[in-house]
């Protein structure tokens, strides 16, 4: 079966992460001859270091990948046209799909989101206002109602694994992460609104020893720096690391071995939940805080609103959202980590019940090749 994946990069890596993701999934486990259209191939090489970004086509592994350009040179539609995140494929293209004998299946795959009204929009039909095409809206998601959330077949055996044999230490050690003893890693991946600053504060007053791993040209490693630790310097309890950036397999190996994750937007997102380690999620900055949502309709499907660790943790994630006052992150912080096995038990938990419901990729293969 074909399949043409359309990405339009937004933020610079999380909707060509997610779509990379797809791809590749979609190709090693579902058999999909996949053509991966990109409008920015400098951000998706950031991903794939091996991308020629000045290239109009070329293959990387299994997939064809196709830069997207204005105007759409004309190309026969594939049997399954995705387009990620509501971005509009050409009308051109539009066009070309119409003209099939039989037309493929479109769909819009959405942003992943917990909040409970994705779940009756999940799978309807959008008819096309001029053309026979019926488009159908795809929701990532975290019940058995939306389309699920992106796992590799026997990823949760490789984390074990990796996490159980010492593998670890020798994966940080080849990035060049020299980690003492006693130290507690964390993994810094962030918008520019974070309150870093509060964070590495509260970090570097207390007495265990940490270690924030950060990646180069993000707002993580210009804090580190700021701070005076990247390079490995330390200051008082807070040493720092700033990382080139690393592929997907690799960044997943990096969350493995953290013993915190602070992420952001969707694929990052996904991969620290898979990593079963805590974590703390920016969502992408809304106006309004109409983000506060997103992130409140998460905790309420993962979180006992009766647990008071987890209480702790929403309000640091609040804190760490600009969703309360950064003053209180401090003390979010601390009760956070004094409850850290509660928090890393938890943590361990959630990948199963995500798997229970069938990887995205599994689902949205499924959901087409019954209606090709």
């Amino acid at each position: 079966m074909r399949w043409d994946l359309f990405c339009c990069v937004v933020d610079n890596l999380g909707d060509i992460g997610v779509s990379w993701r797809l791809a590749r999934q979609l190709a090693a486990e579902h058999s999909a001859d996949v053509r991966l259209w990109v409008n920015d191939l400098a951000a998706f090489r950031t991903l794939a270091p091996t991308l020629d970004a000045a290239a109009d086509a070329q293959r990387l592994g299994d997939i064809e990948v196709r830069a997207w350009k204005t105007p759409f040179a004309p190309v026969e539609p594939a049997d399954i046209v995705v387009e990620t995140f509501g971005c509009e494929v050409p009308e051109a293209y539009v066009e070309a799909m119409a003209r099939r004998p039989r037309a493929p299946v479109w769909i819009n795959l959405e942003y992943l989101s917990a909040e409970r009204w994705v779940e009756g929009c999940h799978g309807l039909p959008s008819p096309h206002p001029r053309w026979p095409l019926v488009k159908y809206y795809f929701f990532p998601g975290f019940t058995p109602r939306t389309g699920g959330v992106l796992i590799e077949h026997g990823l949760a055996r490789r984390r074990r694994t990796f996490q159980q044999d010492g593998t670890a230490a020798q994966f940080l050690d080849g990035l060049g992460v020299r980690s003492e003893a006693g130290e507690v890693l964390v993994s810094l991946f962030c918008y520019a609104q974070a309150p870093t600053e509060a964070l590495l504060e509260t970090v570097a007053a207390g007495s265990q020893p940490f270690r924030v791993i950060s990646f180069e040209g993000t707002p993580g490693a210009q804090a580190l720096t700021a701070f005076g630790v990247a390079g490995g310097r330390r200051r008082g309890g807070l040493a720092g690391t700033n990382l080139p950036f690393l592929s997907q397999d690799d960044y997943d190996r990096l969350l493995w071995a953290c013993d915190w994750n602070f992420v952001r937007g969707e694929d990052s997102f996904v991969r620290a939940q898979l990593a079963a380690r805590p974590l703390v999620w920016q969502a992408y900055p809304q106006s309004g805080d109409a983000h506060g949502i997103k992130l409140q309709a998460f905790l309420s499907r993962c979180c006992s609103a009766e647990d008071s660790n987890q209480s702790s943790l929403g309000a640091l994630w609040q804190a760490w959202n600009g969703l309360a006052p950064a003053q209180g992150l401090g003390v979010a912080w601390t009760a956070c980590l004094g409850a850290h096995g509660t928090l890393q038990a938890a943590a361990q938990e959630w990948p199963a019940r995500l798997e229970a419901l069938g990887g995205l990729a599994g689902n949205l293969a499924q959901f087409c090749t019954e209606r090709v």
